[in-house]
């Protein structure tokens, strides 16, 4: 009987090569070493020492509504909606019993209006009726709302309540992650999960909020002002404008 020819067995390198193709993509060696992310948390510092949640909001359900409203739009349009629509609306049952077309009408600057109301009139009435009016203060309890997930539920706690359950993801910080070589995921939820590993737990939430300031000053999307940013020496993407 004929026996089948051994199969040969791919070089060291290609090896290596067929390792690195198949690993899920994650954040880099080189980015996160530890001793790095302390200086770009120190430059962070040195940047926007005191920054918070640009939403403005009275309490915890007015900063929801306003984390609802702000999908796909800024915050400057979701403030000059709100400086009015939180005098309309002054509590979770005007929200959740309210007309439905005459609060689209009142979010319609804030775009895909039709959605959002579904959104807060669903999180509202839960709220009322399972939860005594108060806005909840787990991660589990909040994904339960109608139109709320992870960064909507991250934004509350941590600006609403100083609970520093993630880190809030949104275009700004998927962007500098990326750029920072924080992260090499795409996902937000990944993007979250990898820099929950590498940022100490009481820094969560101000980096978000730091990010997100430095993400709108400087480091924009289109075209970074890469001369202007104290992070530029530390910082090697590779659409750095410098």
């Amino acid at each position: 009987m004929k026996k089948s020819p051994a199969k040969r067995r791919p070089p060291a390198k290609k090896k290596a090569r067929l390792r690195a193709k198949n690993r899920a993509p994650g954040a880099s060696a080189k980015g996160v070493d530890p001793k790095r992310v302390r200086a770009i948390l120190a430059k962070l510092d040195q940047s926007y020492p005191h920054v918070t949640c640009a939403l403005d909001h009275h309490s915890p359900f007015q900063l929801l509504i306003a984390t609802i409203l702000s999908a796909q739009c800024t915050d400057q349009r979701v403030n000059q909606v709100t400086r009015t629509l939180f005098q309309k609306y002054t509590s979770p049952e005007d929200f959740a019993y309210a007309d439905p077309r005459e609060l689209e009408a009142d979010i319609r600057p804030t775009g895909f209006f039709r959605n959002k109301t579904k959104s807060i009139q669903g999180a509202s009435k839960k709220i009322v009726e399972e939860f005594g009016k108060v806005v909840p203060r787990t991660m589990e309890q909040l994904l339960t709302l109608p139109g709320v997930a992870r960064k909507t539920a991250n934004v509350v706690l941590g600006t609403a309540f100083g609970i520093a359950s993630g880190v809030v993801v949104d275009t700004h910080v998927l962007r500098l992650s990326a750029r920072l070589d924080l992260s090499r995921n795409t996902d937000p939820k990944k993007i979250e999960q990898d820099l929950m590993k590498i940022l100490p737990r009481e820094r969560w939430i101000l980096f978000s909020h730091q990010l997100i300031w430095h993400g709108r000053r400087v480091c924009q999307a289109r075209k970074p002002r890469c001369p202007e940013c104290n992070l530029e020496r530390i910082c090697y993407a590779k659409d750095k404008t410098i």
